[in-house]
């Protein structure tokens, strides 16, 4: 089984985020063929709050509440093991401690004319490199829309 970490670029478009879905259809036609293939599907804890930033800016309020209860919605299902994905855990003081003293080098290290690596995005990264090393054999990678963290992706060695 292939393993997908989700962004937040992928996430905002599942849930119609006004502003951030243009991608939308394209998006859900490919969380159904994930789904359809059996893809471990997962939401790192930078995606949930990053997200709720997203809903929080949205103008109308009416808008802002319902995509805050869609989110909630999703992201208790996924505590609750109903929604098609899981979350991660959220790192340990230690792991933070790992990152913060390396973040200065992934925030100079834009791609794709960007200015940087953001925290969030970092511990994204953080994160598929600690489910690749523990799953050497599988498929796995960050499905995003966002240049700096296209390209994370480890093939399955089988």
């Amino acid at each position: 089984m292939s393993i997908c970490l989700i962004d937040t670029s992928v996430f905002v478009n599942i849930l119609d985020i006004p502003g951030k879905n243009q991608q939308k259809q394209q998006i859900l036609d490919e969380l159904e063929k994930k789904i359809g293939q059996d893809w471990q599907l997962l939401l790192p804890m930078a995606t949930i709050i990053e997200t709720g930033n997203h809903i929080a800016q949205c103008g109308d309020g009416r808008i802002r509440r319902t995509c805050a209860k869609k989110f909630i919605e999703q992201v208790r299902g996924a505590f609750d093991g109903v929604a098609p994905w899981s979350p991660t855990a959220f790192p340990t003081i230690e792991e933070i401690g790992t990152y913060l003293s390396e973040f200065p080098d992934y925030a100079m290290r834009g791609k794709n004319g960007s200015s940087g690596i953001g925290f969030g995005d970092f511990t994204i990264i953080k994160e598929w490199k600690k489910i690749c090393k523990q799953n050497p054999l599988r498929e796995i990678l960050i499905w995003s829309l966002d240049g700096d963290l296209l390209g994370y992706h480890q093939p399955t060695s089988c």
